[in-house]
């Protein structure tokens, strides 16, 4: 090799094993915690999240049976927040205070979220389609109701006999069948609810056998209602839902506080027709369901699943009416 070649590559190298000087300060700045960078990250993913939550979807937990028999306590579904624009319950702001107390002192609350102040109107709103199943706030309330919307605005509604009459027509109704629900640890059949509805088949299964009407709305959507006789929710009106209010009923219809009910109070109604800028969303399938046994072993948490809910659709089927022709 050139010796001149040697010499000048000797100058290039450092004369002891250390790095360069000019490397060092680069160095000894990996050498920390970037807790800020880390704090901005966990701000951006946390803001990403709370955002797609209040415009696009969010989880929802069905905690009642006033749905039954299409949704069961411990229903875990997906709620679309577009589907019918957005309004002052849209967004999701959590409430540091109200998770303090119920996720550490498991004192009741009913949300863990603020509330903005109420504005009339939606932003991009579109009307709810009779049928559909919704989330919605009661008026000056923060909890969430789910219920299926029955009555649009201008439409006179009243129930006689424990029968939905829309415009002076009785909704359609199919005969009474029966219909086997498992029985776990969040679905009970409680014998003072239920009466005589908690069996055990030939084949060893405890089930609750509820007596189902199907109904059909005047736009061709059906869903399954439960009949259990007599109530205080099957005489109701006749009144004229207003402009910009919709009319909700649950499908366990003798054992739901819906729009037939007072607002709050013992009734924990929704107190008549509510105002279109209290629906949060609509429902549209199930995510996945537990039976309750579910412990802190996550060996349990597969073991809580109920099989054949993942992914059924909440929303009703529909068949020919004649509006519709």
């Amino acid at each position: 090799m050139n010796p001149r070649t040697v010499n000048d590559l000797a100058e290039k190298l450092p004369m002891t094993g250390e790095p360069p000087a000019d490397h060092a300060p680069e160095q000894r700045r990996h050498h920390g915690f970037d807790w800020w960078g880390e704090l901005k990250g966990l701000f951006w993913l946390i803001l990403a999240v709370l955002g797609f939550h209040s415009f696009i979807a969010k989880p929802f937990y069905i905690p009642s049976e006033s749905m039954l028999p299409g949704l069961e306590v411990g229903d875990r579904l997906v709620v679309s927040k577009f589907a019918y624009g957005w309004s002052f319950v849209s967004p999701t702001l959590p409430n540091p205070a109200a998770i303090f107390r119920g996720a550490v002192l498991h004192q009741p609350v009913d949300s863990w979220s603020f509330q903005l102040p109420a504005w009339h109107g939606r932003v991009w709103g579109a009307m709810p389609k009779r049928g559909d199943v919704v989330i919605v706030t009661p008026p000056g309330q923060t909890s969430d109701y789910i219920k299926r919307v029955i009555g649009l605005p201008g439409d006179t509604l009243e129930v006689r006999g424990g029968v939905v009459v829309l415009n002076g027509t009785p909704v359609t109704r199919g005969p009474i069948h029966f219909k086997d629900l498992p029985v776990d640890q969040n679905a009970t059949c409680d014998p003072w609810q239920y009466p005589e509805a908690r069996i055990t088949r030939a084949d060893g299964v405890t089930v609750c056998r509820l007596p189902i009407v199907t109904e059909t709305l005047p736009n061709g959507r059906r869903f399954d209602t439960v009949e259990l006789g007599s109530s205080p929710g099957d005489y109701y009106g006749p009144i004229r839902i207003p402009p910009q209010h919709l009319f909700l009923m649950g499908d366990n219809r003798d054992r739901s506080a819906d729009s037939r009910f007072a607002l709050g109070g013992s009734e924990k109604g929704l107190g008549g027709p509510v105002p279109w800028e209290n629906i949060g969303g609509r429902a549209e399938f199930i995510t996945f369901s537990v039976d309750g046994t579910a412990t802190l072993n996550p060996l349990s948490w597969f073991g809580s699943l109920r099989s054949g809910r993942t992914g059924v659709s909440l929303h009703p089927q529909e068949v020919v009416s004649k509006e519709q022709r």
